[in-house]
């Protein structure tokens, strides 16, 4: 794949919520290649678990626990990647699954038989009151402003309805490093996600911080698995992107464990509106 180094450099600043697009499907294929599936988070690295798409549905599952998917009805997967993590709660849980994703073409690729609209998690094309659960696994750190997700999932919840959020977050300080760049996304904090869920009425019910079972794991990985993973990388991609890739793991895992970074799994209810 030829990649212009300034393309992708100004796609990370973000000029536009289409710069979020197009690196992402520029870059996604190389977390598909570095884990051998589709999902494209990070993974819940629990339990022993060593193997990153085992990681990855762990997380998946860990977040329709939370979200109490079985039954739940009409669910929204609010930036919804390759429909992995959907195809995964509808076999298991047996929930409509509506996909939502400002990528027409990972939309088009996605596996899977979930209902899918080309949006923005900001401007969800749903009607008010449709929905039982919103789910935003590791996608809501895109979303900006983050209060109009939160308002538009409080606008599609039925009353007691749950949004539940898997989200890399920032301590707000000046330690991020090269991570400020390299991390296509916004640097909420915990208290920040919370804020913006809280001003649109949803109320939080759980929160927790498991940054611990995915950033130092994940940076392990692939340090340890580097010599394998490098060169399909670099089959499909020019060198400077793998360096900047395993310069950001080792950073992530550093980041972590001094406080810059954690990973934040939130849980809110829908009021009676």
């Amino acid at each position: 794949m030829i990649l212009n180094p300034v393309d992708v450099l100004l796609w990370t600043f973000r000029r536009s919520e289409r710069d979020v697009v197009r690196l992402y499907e520029a870059l996604s294929p190389v977390m598909t290649l570095a884990t051998g599936g589709r999902m494209l988070n990070f993974g819940l690295w629990e339990g022993g678990i060593a193997d990153p798409l085992d990681a990855q549905e762990n997380l998946c599952r860990a977040a329709g626990r939370l979200a109490e998917l079985g039954g739940a009805g009409t669910v929204v997967d609010a930036g919804s990647g390759l429909g992995a993590p959907a195809d995964l709660w509808a076999r298991e849980h047996g929930d409509r699954i509506v996909s939502v994703n400002t990528s027409l073409r990972q939309l088009l690729d996605g596996a899977g038989n979930s209902m899918r609209a080309c949006s923005s998690a900001t401007r969800l094309p749903l009607a008010g009151g449709c929905a039982d659960r919103v789910i935003a696994l590791e996608s809501a750190q895109h979303f900006r402003p983050l209060g109009r997700f939160a308002s538009e999932s409080a606008r599609v919840l039925r009353p007691g309805g749950l949004l539940v959020a898997a989200i890399p977050v920032a301590s707000g300080s000046a330690g991020l490093g090269m991570l400020r760049y390299t991390w296509s996304s916004e640097h909420y904090t915990a208290a920040e996600v919370a804020g913006a869920l809280e001003g649109a009425g949803l109320e939080v019910v759980s929160e927790e911080m498991v940054g611990g079972m995915v950033y130092p794991p994940l940076a392990a990985y692939y340090m340890r698995e580097r010599p394998r993973l490098r060169p399909r990388i670099l089959a499909g991609y020019p060198g400077y992107v793998e360096g900047v890739l395993h310069a950001s793991m080792a950073r992530m895992g550093r980041a972590y464990e001094e406080g810059d970074i954690d990973y934040l799994m939130i849980k809110c209810r829908a009021g009676a509106g």
